[in-house]
């Protein structure tokens, strides 16, 4: 094919993608600042995993001011990191004046710093729930590099206080880099207590108004939904309660579904491949029917 055909082609198209039209422009925020790096947003989590799993994710070291040293190292670039895609995010905050977006984004910054013992804390509370839960795993070691639950609950919890801080966006693209990598769907903005366990995990979901309490225990392709939405007089959909409310002690079998805003009580157990909506009390036995067995005669049935 001739040179001055290929530069034609390339040129036209060059031309055509670099005008923005008006819907383009309306999804766009305001101002010309570099948007949210996804890459950048990996490398948040990546330093948050190193500093939670620091034995496991870093150089092992035995000294307390060692594991200071390397751990205030982290800590430094998580913060410049931290500090930039927040106000990044920002951007998308309507409310948000453009002079007060950088002081806001380094106080989220040391905000979410200050979080980050209390996630340390629950993210072992995960670990330890999956590890009693799985007679498959030989040691925490196992769990903690392998199992996706982990993965998923870093990548929530880390996301989920910048959820409760009304950061925009960031909390999103970290959940689903997780959600791409494992098949779990946490969105940030669900409540999740302590010693939370997904086994297998993928296919589940968790929705943004979702209430989990603590000792919970899912097995993969859970749904925790909505039922329905509610719209307002012009026919915009509302952001109001939706997902159940999960009590403590309470296990899922795979492929369950429970939608709307239902109570699942404390010390429950649901089966496999059922669906509820409607709530139930504690200490609740939700099973399939038994399976009704029949023959079929020269291919009836079939």
């Amino acid at each position: 094919m001739e040179q001055k055909r290929i530069n034609e082609v390339l040129l036209r198209n060059v031309a055509l993608l670099s005008k923005l039209d008006e819907k383009e422009e309306s999804m766009m925020p305001a101002g010309h600042a570099p948007l949210p790096s996804v890459e950048e947003v990996a490398r948040i989590v990546s330093l948050c995993k190193s500093i939670i799993f620091t034995d496991y994710f870093y150089k092992r070291q035995p000294e307390e001011m060692i594991r200071q040293h390397y751990i205030g190292v982290g800590m430094e670039e998580l913060y410049e990191l931290l500090k930039r895609q927040i106000a990044r995010g920002l951007q998308f905050c309507e409310e948000c004046s453009e002079e007060d977006v950088l002081p806001t984004a380094e106080e989220m910054a040391l905000r979410f710093i200050d979080q980050l013992p209390e996630v340390k804390r629950l993210l072992y509370t995960d670990v330890e729930a999956m590890f009693r839960n799985d007679p498959a795993a030989p040691n925490y070691g196992e769990v903690i590099y392998c199992y996706p639950v982990v993965n998923t609950m870093t990548h929530y919890r880390l996301a989920h206080v910048l959820h409760q801080m009304q950061v925009p966006v960031i909390p999103r693209i970290i959940t689903e880099q997780a959600h791409s990598r494992t098949g779990i769907d946490i969105h940030p903005g669900a409540t999740i207590g302590e010693y939370f366990a997904i086994d297998h995990g993928t296919g589940v979901v968790i929705g943004e108004t979702c209430i989990i309490g603590s000792h919970v225990t899912l097995y993969q392709g859970v749904t925790l939904g909505a039922k329905s939405f509610k719209y307002d007089a012009d026919g915009n959909m509302l952001n109001v309660p939706r997902h159940p409310i999960i009590e403590d002690y309470v296990t899922i079998y795979s492929n369950a579904s429970i939608l709307g805003r239902i109570t699942i009580g404390h010390h429950s157990i649901i089966g496999g491949n059922i669906w509820v909506t409607n709530s139930i009390p504690p200490y609740s036995r939700i099973q399939q029917s038994k399976a009704v067995e029949t023959s079929f005669q020269g291919g009836l049935g079939i």
